[in-house]
């Protein structure tokens, strides 16, 4: 039988992977003030560890870069791409037997929603480029579809994720939840699965993506949003997912360390609610990025993740102009653990 870990994303990295906004994807309205943005958000990884990047073309990563110290932390592989939503189309990283393997799952835009015909190439093309150690093993997962931000691993066996979303009518209509949760039991060798079945955020294209509500912090700790404003569309949503959060037990059977961060301020462009969030942070090897939107909540939200991550620096990153195509910091980046990239690029 094999052994399978699937580690939490605090587990030592190896490095962080970006898929680059160019004049193809939906930012082409946008595309200087995304780039900027992107170029912030690397500098920001480029400054603790390695950095991977999938473009289209090598110089529009070089050229927004050229400004940044890069000693050889930088590897742009050149692959087509349909956006930029890398926690969603790049692979899942895993050991089976002590040795690393990358998940490809199918990447079909959040159930059908946006073409994702070259997003879910990505892992193919990632793999034959020749940026991984020797033993990582690529394994076709495209018969079960699966976004990175809908699952939350805690390291000991414990899987959250939402039903909303793992549920979805376009994902894996021919599996019943029963069915999907012996299939993510098996491939991710897993003790158990959490479903959280409240909590969403308005112009949120995922249906309900974990990352964008509550997020393991450790293997005891949960932080998730909280919403105080009773005349918020979100406040009874998120007041049942609050209290089945702490229906949870643990993987050693006691209540979790709960930390509520804020529900963020509405942010609205064209008449429509964008899904700004604070859970929408990225954990690194010594630093945890999480996104702010020019609001005085972000000091709120940052000191509430100081509580959760009292080893790391809380490193704030304006992700307004992210918002504005439905995502935020988390949903751009992909982690690879220790032992997947090769030492030298």
């Amino acid at each position: 039988m094999n052994n399978i870990f699937f580690p939490p994303e605090w587990y030592p990295q190896d490095a962080v992977m970006l898929t680059w906004p160019h004049k193809e994807s939906d930012w082409h309205y946008m595309l200087d003030e995304i780039t900027e943005c992107f170029r912030k958000l690397a500098g920001e990884i480029l400054k603790e560890q390695r950095l991977i990047v999938v473009a289209p073309d090598e110089k529009i990563v070089t050229d927004a870069l050229k400004d940044i110290a890069l000693s050889g932390n930088l590897q742009i592989v050149v692959l087509p791409s349909n956006d930029t939503w890398a926690r969603d189309h790049a692979p899942v990283s895993v050991f089976i037997n002590n040795k690393p393997v990358l998940y490809d799952f199918t990447f079909n835009g959040w159930g059908l929603k946006f073409a994702a015909n070259y997003d879910n190439q990505i892992n193919r093309g990632l793999f034959a480029k020749n940026i991984f150690e020797t033993d990582v093993r690529y394994e076709n997962k495209k018969n079960f579809v699966l976004e990175g931000g809908g699952i939350e691993s805690d390291g000991k066996g414990t899987l959250l994720t939402t039903s909303e979303c793992l549920l979805s009518p376009n994902r894996n209509p021919y599996l019943t939840k029963q069915e999907i949760e012996d299939y993510l039991i098996s491939v991710f060798g897993l003790k158990r699965v959490l479903w959280l079945d409240h909590g969403y955020l308005a112009g949120d294209d995922t249906d309900s993506h974990i990352d964008t509500l509550a997020r393991f912090c450790d293997e005891h700790t949960i932080a998730y949003v909280k919403c105080e404003d009773e005349a918020d569309e979100h406040f009874g949503s998120l007041q049942k997912m609050e209290e089945q959060l702490k229906e949870f037990t643990d993987y050693q059977g006691q209540a979790y360390n709960l930390i509520p961060i804020p529900m963020a301020d509405t942010v609205m462009e064209d008449g429509e609610r964008l899904p700004a969030t604070y859970a929408n942070f990225l954990i690194m090897n010594k630093v945890v990025l999480m996104p702010t939107y020019n609001s005085p909540k972000d000091d709120i939200a940052k000191k509430q993740l100081e509580k959760a991550f009292p080893s790391r620096k809380i490193v704030g990153v304006d992700c307004l102009p992210i918002i504005k195509q439905h995502g935020s910091l988390h949903c751009v980046t992909m982690q690879f653990p220790k032992g997947f990239i090769k030492n030298k690029f």
